[in-house]
């Protein structure tokens, strides 16, 4: 059981641009992970799309961090992706070590499948098959892209109710700041060219609502989004949910600043835990630099 009302994390964990900051001037690589999750409740892991990381190094962040810290693994592209749920047992294992080892340290958090956009209602079997035989200890949030599941008819309904059924919870992505106004600069540019525009959904399934938001990379031009976002979390909490939120940023550095104002915006509405000091902002040389 976490001891937290609601876990918000960013995409990641490593970027220089946050020390002084989030971490401490001179933190080193190897230090950001265990600042971080003094800070920060939860991340995702979006490197295990890519590649399964050893036994050993997994080990290795799970000892690294705080208690009731949560890793959000997301599921590798082989499975997703390349075989599309199927034929995909191997992969299947292989991922699930890697989450029993999170599972046995208190350090496992909702693992976030996300599907490609050809993956239409013309796979659902495909989906239930998959989704009905994984091991319930293991939690999942469930993320669409194909427009037939945004249908508001029959294949959303049935997406809907086989993770009901199953209590698993659907990973909601958000957007529409992103693509709010032109690019301000080259990486938001990027970003639009790369982000798709999925319809804005505030559905619940099961017990761990998951929201994936992208903003933009000032604070400002976020928040009438943030702002909706708040209001539907802290109803979220105080209906006893426990959601999992992630704050993206086109660059990487503003993803904590972004995260601030949401957790900021949500414990205005509703009760929540302070969101701890940034490491870097308590070090005396950073509070005389911030004078100027």
């Amino acid at each position: 059981m976490n001891q937290h009302a609601f876990f918000i994390g960013c995409p990641v964990w490593a970027c220089e641009h946050w020390r002084a900051s989030l971490y401490t001037a001179k933190a080193r690589r190897h230090e950001w992970l265990e600042q971080y999750s003094a800070v920060f409740p939860t991340v995702e892991v979006n490197s295990t799309f890519y590649a399964l990381p050893s036994h050993e190094t997994v080990q290795k962040w799970c000892d690294s961090t705080q208690p009731g810290f949560e890793f959000c693994f997301k599921f590798p592209k082989a499975m997703t992706h390349d075989l599309q749920l199927q034929n995909c047992e191997g992969h299947r294992n292989a991922f699930l070590k890697l989450l029993e080892i999170a599972a046995q340290t208190d350090r496992l958090g909702p693992a976030f499948l996300q599907l490609p956009p050809r993956f239409s209602p013309r796979s659902f079997f495909a989906l239930e098959q998959f989704l009905s035989h994984w091991p319930n200890e293991f939690p999942v949030a469930v993320e669409v892209r194909h427009k037939d599941w945004f249908d508001e008819g029959s294949h959303e309904a049935k997406l809907n109710q086989l993770l009901e059924h199953l209590g698993m919870d659907r990973c909601l992505f958000d957007s529409r700041a992103l693509f709010s106004r032109s690019p301000d600069d080259e990486i938001e540019k990027i970003s639009q060219g790369r982000k798709p525009r999925s319809p804005l959904r505030t559905t619940v399934t099961s017990q761990c609502p998951m929201v994936r938001i992208v903003g933009r990379n000032t604070e400002e031009q976020v928040h009438p989004w943030w702002t909706e976002w708040a209001d539907v979390i802290a109803i979220w909490i105080q209906q006893g949910l426990t959601p999992y939120v992630f704050t993206h940023a086109p660059d990487d550095r503003f993803a904590p600043d972004l995260g601030r104002l949401l957790w900021n915006m949500i414990s205005e509405r509703t009760e929540v835990e302070p969101m701890p000091k940034w490491l870097g902002l308590n070090e005396p040389a950073q509070r005389q630099q911030s004078l100027f």
